[in-house]
């Protein structure tokens, strides 16, 4: 049979997963099964991800694109080498690497793929991220939610009847479910989240810290410092994760800047877990809120539920069970591995795409409203815009519904159909995800009835139809937003470009992860929004000798195993190599390479 894999396309982390032996497993390849969702260009300018893109962060960090999980849906374009890609096409690159590193596990080529996604994720980004799935060569059988997923696993030998809460808190989403599972159904009775609530914000609150204390102490503003910034940034996951284990978590980046008198500044703070919870409990208040929607939506009061699941590796945050504990009475489960638990899912699924039996139904759900806007009254007055439901939020999947609506005047030429997702009465208070026009039959009267079909399938995509009732005549709607499914010309020339970057770029190896938790770092806010631009690095079109650049990779491919002091020299030593080969000083360059092969050589 033709094998299907299953993928977790993460904000901070992603993998791959496939059933072996009966049983959903993470590809590992000498490592923990998780590959940074980071993508970067060496020294030769050739596209390279996971964990060897991360470490390079720090290097280049302008040449380094972290996060892109959040302008999925959107129209931002990402600049790496003068190249602008959309995030369908970084986020390709991604999925093309866990592609390649399933193929080598299984031993066949692999066409076909369950990718998850957030609950609360929108039409937009579902269909962007059917998108990256295809420019990578994959077809995409099923967009999986991620709590349901991670039900899916929960689900696998339990015979006893269960009401479960999914609490899924990743590096840039959060999500909340509400699953029945009974008598081998697994039913999505609710769900709700926010797109922009994870492991991301927590650290971006440990950087103002570090930055403040920057100010305060040393009277210097590091936020124009892409290096210094791109370290500080490391440097507040790195504290984050420490604080989960630990009451304290000691920060230390030696040079991490310059004062204006020339004097190097070092910086060294100590970070006590309590000021951590301080600084995310708005954000942790957040998801609270969306946790009693959820209970509200399903009609289930907390002392319903039997289990509560903690999904995902910011909930290793000791405030968060600490947080749910006192509010159900109940300690929270991580059985399952959360950074690894929702591609176990996708593969369970991907399973069943294969044909592999299996006793379990699942039953999903729209976490939104879709509607249109009519003209109709709204607060007891007149109103073009009165939102319309049709599909309503909560409802099962697949769903359909249709709707009747008459013209507003005789001889009327044509309507125009305006598709949102939201629950605000006023639909300009929501999200115009697409729009159509539909030509009418000439000269109809007044009140002509025009009936509005809404089908949502099990992937979470929205297809349309309007009919004339009198004469049949029908229109499909294709939503014609900026973020809807691009044109089969378009889906070529990514797949075109993709492949051309990826086919001249150097195998790559992802390396020892660690029995942790990692998010990766934010980018840069710009305004108060979040804008990813990478340009050439300073080493970008410096000619390095082989033995040097084969050098400066095995150092950064050793970071992980070093200490942050070591950390610290080798970056150091790889700049100062980057200086003198701008300098044209070879001899000097393999000096300096001298001493940063000697860290390695005590590291390994």
């Amino acid at each position: 049979m033709e094998p299907v894999i299953g993928i977790d396309l993460g904000t901070t982390n992603s993998e791959v997963a496939f059933i072996i032996n009966g049983k959903p497993e993470v590809i590992k390849e000498n490592d923990y099964g998780i590959v940074p969702s980071c993508v970067s260009l060496d020294t030769s300018n050739n596209i390279i991800v996971g964990r060897i893109a991360k470490n390079q962060a720090i290097l280049y960090p302008q040449n380094t694109v972290l996060s892109i999980k959040r302008l999925m849906g959107t129209n931002e374009q990402i600049a790496l080498n003068g190249q602008f890609y959309t995030p369908q096409e970084i986020s390709a690159f991604i999925l093309r690497e866990l592609k390649e590193r399933a193929e080598r596990a299984i031993g066949q080529k692999i066409s076909k793929a369950v990718i998850t996604t957030p609950a609360y994720f929108t039409d937009a980004q579902r269909q962007a991220t059917r998108e990256a799935g295809e420019i990578a060569g994959l077809t995409v059988l099923r967009i999986l939610n991620e709590p349901t997923a991670a039900a899916l696993v929960y689900e696998t030998g339990e015979s006893e009847s269960q009401r479960i809460m999914v609490y899924d808190l990743g590096g840039g989403t959060f999500d909340v479910s509400i699953v029945r599972i009974e008598d081998g159904v697994v039913e999505v009775l609710a769900s709700t989240g926010d797109n922009h609530l994870g492991g991301d914000d927590f650290d971006y609150e440990i950087e103002k810290i570090l930055i403040d204390h920057l100010k305060e102490r040393f009277s210097v503003d590091i936020t124009n410092q892409p290096s210094a910034m791109a370290r500080v940034k490391q440097a507040a996951e790195q504290a984050k994760i420490e604080l989960s284990s630990a009451p304290f978590a000691m920060i230390q980046e030696d040079f991490i800047a310059k004062r204006d008198s020339g004097a190097d500044v070092h910086l060294s703070f100590e970070l006590s877990r309590t000021e951590f919870e301080m600084a995310i409990d708005d954000y942790l208040q957040k998801t609270m809120e969306s946790v009693n929607q959820a209970l509200k939506d399903a009609a289930m009061l907390p002392s319903a539920l039997d289990k509560i699941i903690l999904v995902g590796g910011s909930t290793r945050i000791p405030a968060i069970s600490e947080m749910l504990e006192k509010k159900f009475n109940k300690v929270p489960h991580q059985g399952i591995d959360p950074d690894l638990c929702v591609a176990m899912g996708a593969a369970i699924q991907a399973g069943r795409e294969m044909g592999i039996e299996s006793d379990t139904l699942l039953l999903d759900i729209t976490p939104y409203t879709f509607g249109t806007s009519a003209f109709g009254e709204l607060n007891g007055m007149l109103c073009r815009t009165l939102f319309v439901p049709l599909i309503k939020r909560n409802s099962k999947l697949p769903a359909i519904k249709s709707e009747a609506f008459g013209t507003m005047y005789d001889g009327q030429e044509q309507v125009e159909i305006l598709v949102y997702q939201g629950e605000e009465p006023n639909a300009l208070d929501n999200v115009e995800i697409g729009k159509f026009k539909f030509k009418l039959t000439p000269n109809l009267p007044e009140q002509s009835v025009i009936i509005l079909k809404y089908e949502l399938d099990i992937n979470g995509i929205l297809k349309i139809k309007a009919v004339e009732k009198d004469s049949g005549k029908e229109i499909n709607g294709v939503i014609q937003n900026a973020f809807a499914t691009i044109e089969e010309d378009r889906l070529n020339l990514s797949r075109s470009k993709i492949e051309k970057v990826w086919s001249s770029s150097s195998d790559q190896d992802d390396y020892q992860y660690g029995d942790g938790y990692e998010d990766d770092l934010a980018l840069n806010r710009i305004g108060g929004k979040e804008k990813f631009e990478s340009g050439d690095s300073n080493s970008g079109n410096i000619a390095a000798p082989s033995d040097l650049e084969i050098l400066m990779n095995n150092a950064r491919e050793s970071m992980d195993k070093a200490s942050d002091e070591d950390k610290n020299e080798i970056i150091n030593l790889i700049e100062d190599i980057q200086d003198a080969l701008a300098e044209g000083d070879i001899s000097k360059a393999r000096e300096i390479g001298q001493e940063l092969e000697d860290i390695i050589f005590y590291i390994e």
